[in-house]
């Protein structure tokens, strides 16, 4: 298994994949983890919701636990939750995983991302289709990843809302400009057709889900062949 990680990667000019595991065939869960392994996947996209932020439940604890302990891949954790101040440090027990949440949850984000370092985890935001960068660009030096939804938070298989690749390059201008660290995740219709105007406008790690990696119109051998041909066609940033 590859062992570099996702920073080391995206250096070397290529944007990355997460696996959106809500979109996984649960049934078949294992199967799907080997798949990941053998194509040296970095990261595992886990959204947890809590019925309160957004109008759906999906993952928790328990199910992150079960990942980190079948596979080494790092856990990419999106918290669509409220009260997130109690509930990421449970997250950030599993393997130094990624952690984002919205800061419109909390009342004072910065002390957000601190616990969350504090408590093993990498620090991240997630911005929603209609927040401005600039409301998030006095985080921007504290985070190591910054998740730009493209859909409205809540279900898989949404369309793309078009203005979200602006601020993707919006957000790639100003992290470049302020010579800033933090990777840009994008989240939502990650789609063959979609991915690379997301790569073009500045994106490091795509979110794949039912519209490219796991989408029923090939296997699951297909579509991730599928994937390693257009990130090659498409190798992202220098």
């Amino acid at each position: 298994m590859n062992m570099k990680t996702p920073e080391m990667s995206v250096k070397k000019g290529r944007a990355l994949v997460s696996p959106s595991m809500m979109c996984a065939d649960f049934l078949n869960l294992d199967r799907d983890i080997q798949l990941f392994e053998e194509y040296n996947i970095p990261l595992l996209h886990i959204d947890i919701m809590d019925g309160h932020y957004v109008p759906n439940f999906t993952l928790g604890p328990d199910y992150c636990a079960a990942l980190a302990r079948r596979t080494s891949i790092p856990l990419d954790i999106h918290l669509m939750i409220e009260d997130v101040d109690k509930y990421a440090p449970i997250f950030c027990a599993f393997g130094s995983p990624w952690v984002c949440f919205h800061p419109e949850v909390s009342y004072h984000p910065l002390r957000t991302l601190n616990l969350i370092k504090a408590s093993g985890g990498k620090p991240g935001i997630a911005i929603d289709p209609a927040m401005p960068v600039e409301h998030y660009k006095y985080l921007l030096d504290q985070v190591d990843f910054v998740c730009v939804m493209t859909v409205n938070p809540g279900y898989a298989g949404q369309k793309l809302i078009p203005s979200a690749l602006g601020k993707i390059a919006e957000l790639r201008n100003y992290l470049d400009q302020n010579h800033l660290k933090a990777l840009i995740e994008v989240d939502g219709n990650v789609s063959w057709e979609n991915i690379p105007a997301m790569i073009e406008a500045g994106a490091d790690i795509l979110v794949a889900g039912t519209s490219s990696l796991f989408g029923k119109d090939g296997s699951r051998q297909d579509n991730f062949q599928r994937m390693e041909k257009l990130l090659a066609d498409y190798p992202g940033r220098k």
